[in-house]
């Protein structure tokens, strides 16, 4: 079929999602499928990875948490040597480009270079956690709101978050990158007025064969976490919207409850 809006040259940031091939958009996989070359990150699971035509190159440019394969400089030189050959560029990104991806780094520098780029968003890892945990990360008169955090810093940093204003509000807290921030975001939710009760899920390796959930409380998060795959991506979702766990039939099997003592920790 024709590609009217891949044109070559063109970069397309496309959103893998959480992991799970069924949850690409129709669009993503036809911009994959029609890819000259592909620059994929690490989180992209390996069944989206394998939509990629054999006669696309792949070129894996790593990114997890505090391992990086390849600098931000140095992957937006890489997208824009590829436009500037004139291949179809696909840039492969986990979950949505828009939320935590640096996109804005690698469109500044193809639109400055002349090149034509675009995006197709995903899933993230969020909702997809909340679908295989049966809830919802609003609900009315509870939490009106859903805050999207990044809990990465650098060099082992305290994340330097106004506290006080995320306890306050009757948001639920989306903490992507977590596993290694989880004590000190418990700590500082718990200093600043959120309740010790106040119910979490993390997860890891969402959407996947392989994924984690743990429904625990607040108070208990830096122990919790500790029984999710060492090195895998971690999210944390905090406050009254994920009480009440219902896991779908897709991740029932998944989902264990946290029952931990705070004489453990």
């Amino acid at each position: 079929m024709p590609h009217e809006d891949f044109a070559p040259g063109t970069v397309w940031l496309v959103g893998a999602g959480p992991g799970d091939p069924e949850l690409l958009t129709m669009k993503a996989v036809r911009l994959i499928g029609a890819a000259d070359i592909v620059f994929y990150d690490a989180l992209v699971g390996p069944d989206v990875l394998a939509l990629i035509p054999p006669s696309a190159e792949r070129v894996g440019v790593g990114k997890r948490s505090g391992r990086h394969s390849r600098d931000q400089r140095t992957i937006d030189a890489m997208l824009v040597a590829a436009a500037s050959k004139g291949l179809r560029v696909v840039r492969l990104k986990g979950g949505d480009p828009s939320l935590f991806g640096r996109s804005a780094e690698e469109i500044d520098a193809l639109i400055s270079a002349g090149h034509s780029v675009c995006i197709c968003p995903g899933i993230t890892a969020a909702s997809a956690a909340a679908a295989s945990a049966g809830v919802s990360l609003s609900l009315r008169g509870v939490a009106p709101g859903v805050r999207f955090i990044t809990a990465h810093s650098r060099d082992g940093a305290l994340l330097g978050l106004d506290w006080h204003a995320l306890a306050a509000e009757r948001s639920t807290l989306a903490f992507y990158m977590g596993r290694s921030a989880a004590p000190e975001i418990a700590q500082q939710l718990i200093a600043a007025g959120l309740p010790a009760g106040t119910p979490v899920i993390a997860a890891c390796n969402v959407s996947r064969a392989d994924e984690q959930q743990l429904a625990t409380r607040l108070d208990l998060l830096g122990l919790a976490v500790r029984s999710l795959a060492a090195d895998a991506p971690t999210l944390i979702l905090v406050g009254e919207a994920v009480r009440g766990i219902r896991p779908t039939s897709r991740g029932r099997n998944r989902i264990v409850a946290a029952r931990l003592c705070r004489e453990r920790q």
